[in-house]
């Protein structure tokens, strides 16, 4: 199949290799990176498969290749383009061009075994890192907003700068947390609060997410078992644990992602809160922090080993607080791993 990739993820899972300006055009047996001469140096030391052309008009040089190839038909993904620069591919080509919608994404939705590993790295550096924020928070966090939170938060998951961040992390104190995106405020942290945190780290530009809910509490750890001071909060994180660990234990290969959704969502209904649970359970990661498949109540997609996504049941009570636990896990030998 002939195809042209612009996403700088889907470049790197072709060759190995990416930067913020370049292209993949595969026409034949021939494979081509195309990027400008700022990364000439590193292009050549770590492209493979594909032959490196430094040029400084990315999109005039593949439609010469596209040209001299003679090809009736490339493929793209259509949400990897703006519109200024699709307009100028393919100009004065008699090829057609097909859109592929997600193309990258389906490629990649069955991980290698090599992928697997870096996965699991990832989301052992994120696990690490939540300790070790949690004992910042109990040595200098109490009494600290949740933008300085934020602040710390991102100190400890990049290890001083060493990692990349898969996304920002939210911090989010009692009322805060019943925003699925929260965005930090100047709310302040106190003993016995409610505190959320969803973050993760990148290895080796694989991605990990983890979403943990606790009591703030002296002492308190980002683990599975929480105690809280009010009931209504308790019940809640007791659904939201229940529900997570159902979807953990009962999801096997084979299964629609739709029914794996389900073994979060009937629990948190029958427990007469699934009003408050307004998103899906989960999403695929890997080198993008949103990867197919989607864990959705819609979603007909059959769930195979080699599948890597999140379980994030989560109830939000708008004005009250909000509760997520979020794992990431792989799918192998038929049954589910948390990674």
């Amino acid at each position: 199949m002939n195809y042209i990739v612009k996403d700088e993820n889907a470049i790197y899972y072709e060759c190995g290799y990416s930067s913020d300006n370049a292209l993949f055009l595969k026409l034949g047996s021939d494979s081509f990176f195309i990027t400008d001469s700022r990364y000439k140096i590193e292009a050549e030391e770590f492209v493979k498969g594909a032959m490196v052309l430094i040029e400084s008009n990315l999109l005039t040089k593949a439609n010469e290749l596209i040209k001299k190839s003679k090809v009736k038909k490339i493929h793209y993904d259509p949400k990897e383009w703006r519109l200024f620069h699709f307009e100028k591919l393919g100009k004065n080509l008699k090829c057609k061009f097909k859109a592929l919608p997600d193309f990258s994404h389906k490629k990649r939705i069955i991980k290698s075994s090599e992928e697997l590993l870096l996965l699991k790295k990832a989301a052992t550096l994120g696990a690490k890192a939540f300790d070790e924020f949690a004992n910042m928070i109990k040595k200098h966090g109490f009494k600290k907003d949740e933008k300085m939170l934020t602040f710390m938060a991102k100190a400890m998951l990049s290890s001083r700068g060493e990692f990349e961040l898969s996304f920002d992390p939210i911090v989010a104190i009692n009322g805060n947390a019943a925003k699925p995106h929260a965005l930090p405020t100047d709310t302040k942290l106190h003993k016995k609060d409610l505190l959320l945190v969803d973050a993760g780290v990148k290895y080796k530009r694989y991605c990990s997410d983890r979403t943990r809910t606790v009591s703030a509490k002296k002492g308190f750890e980002f683990d599975y078992e929480q105690k809280f001071k009010s009931k209504k909060i308790q019940k809640a994180y007791d659904l939201v644990l229940k529900a997570h660990d159902n979807a953990i234990a009962k999801a096997s290969s084979g299964m629609k992602a739709k029914e794996i959704d389900a073994l979060t969502r009937n629990v948190i209904e029958k427990g007469g809160m699934g009003q408050y649970y307004v998103h899906s359970t989960g999403h695929g990661v890997g080198l993008d922090i949103h990867e197919m498949p989607y864990i959705a109540s819609k979603s007909d997609t059959i769930v195979e080993d080699g599948m890597v996504y999140t379980i994030e049941p989560g109830i939000y009570i708008p004005g009250e607080f909000g509760i997520r636990i979020e794992d990431m896990v792989a799918m192998v030998d038929g049954r589910v791993v948390v990674l």
